[in-house]
């Protein structure tokens, strides 16, 4: 049988955090559980760095208990999937669940893309829209624009929108929280 062709093992997300806990993902490697395979994660640049430092700092300042920014850690998509975003705003009430978040807790999840642009678009997109991330934000470094993607379903978002550096976008449930996409822009 062809290696290209033979059965692989699908993960869950039990026996990914079995291995993180039994210490299989110790020293530099950063992973993510993503549709039961393990994705070794691009190191995090410069301009990468500093667009979530900005929207964090963003975010954070505007917080006011009505939401929780959670920069770079996992919440549970299905159970074969547990992504590590950029960024994500969360239901306050998540913290005293114990466990970790599930796409109802989100109201918006951001990932900041230089080089995973057909990564975090191609796949994490639809697979977000599929399992009700309400709102997903992709800023794209590369092309200076950010793509905001609303009204999930099991066929992707329906609802897609590109805005430029000097453009203005606003997360559906805090409209308030208006950003100018060049101010992110590193």
């Amino acid at each position: 049988m062809s290696m290209l062709h033979a059965p692989t093992y699908r993960w869950t997300v039990e026996e990914y955090e079995e291995l993180g806990r039994a210490g299989f993902f110790q020293g530099d490697k950063r992973v993510e559980l993503f549709n039961g395979e393990i994705i070794a994660m691009s190191p995090i640049g410069f301009r990468h760095a500093t667009a979530v430092r900005l929207l964090n700092n963003f975010f954070a300042e505007r917080a006011r208990h009505r939401f929780e920014v959670d920069p770079q850690n996992p919440f549970v998509l299905d159970n074969l999937s547990e992504p590590q975003p950029d960024l994500t705003l969360l239901d306050p009430a998540v913290s005293k669940a114990r466990r970790h978040p599930r796409p109802a807790d989100l109201f918006l999840v951001i990932e900041v893309s230089d080089s995973t642009v057909p990564y975090d678009r191609e796949d994490k997109g639809p697979a977000y829209a599929r399992n009700g991330v309400c709102e997903y934000w992709l800023l794209n470094l590369d092309a200076c624009v950010l793509e905001v993607y609303r009204e999930p379903s099991p066929n992707g978002y329906g609802q897609t929108q590109s805005f430029g550096p000097d453009e203005t976008a606003a997360p559906q449930a805090f409209p308030d929280l208006v950003i100018r996409v060049g101010d992110f822009l590193p």
